[in-house]
């Protein structure tokens, strides 16, 4: 009998399993952008720029979203409404920072000169990061219904049932690691772009 219930714990969820194979397709999408990169920028006829220190201040917002998301998760399990509500509320906010700070790195770009139909450096960046900007705002969406469905009053019956149901906390689990998975993508797209640019 132990054995079952062991073997039962050690399975990952399938909506968990799903979300993994998910994010496996968009690492090999980044990872076959960055390596066209680099084989473009081998090629020659390649313009060296400057990153916009903006993107800078985007990463910093990032960075922050995830560890107020960790905050969150955990008043979630903690059954603290009033700290999820909060913590959640200015994960939200960072997240639109994020994309305001991004739109506003395009512009200095287009301020350098580097436009999205210019030289395939400055093109790289824009797609690149226009791609990543595109899976941030999804998790900003999702994130934006969970905060809407946390603003709601619950009739006590509705709060019993949530506080026992024993994967109450799975869609936020699904949703932090999908938001922590794009910060750490992001990091790692802010390097290439320093390192190989």
């Amino acid at each position: 009998m132990s054995t079952i219930t062991l073997q039962k714990t050690q399975r990952i969820h399938p909506k968990k399993f799903a979300l993994w194979l998910g994010l496996g397709t968009i690492i090999m999408m980044f990872a076959g952008l960055t390596s066209a990169f680099i084989v473009r920028r081998a090629a020659g006829n390649w313009v060296e720029f400057e990153l916009p220190p903006t993107f800078l201040i985007s990463t910093l917002l990032i960075a922050l979203s995830s560890f107020t998301l960790v905050m969150a998760l955990r008043a979630f399990k903690a059954l603290n409404q009033v700290t999820y509500k909060r913590m959640l509320g200015l994960t939200l906010l960072l997240g639109i920072g994020f994309m305001i700070t991004q739109y506003m790195a395009w512009l200095q770009l287009t301020g350098y000169g580097i436009l999205l139909q210019g030289n395939p450096s400055g093109s790289f960046v824009y797609v690149i990061s226009g791609l990543h900007a595109v899976h941030v705002l999804g998790g900003v969406v999702f994130m934006a219904l969970f905060y809407v469905n946390a603003l709601r009053k619950l009739d006590p019956v509705a709060a019993l049932l949530q506080e026992i149901n024993t994967e109450r906390a799975l869609p936020l689990e699904l949703l932090a690691t999908y938001w922590h998975f794009v910060g750490i993508l992001w990091l790692y797209l802010l390097v290439f772009f320093y390192y190989f640019r």
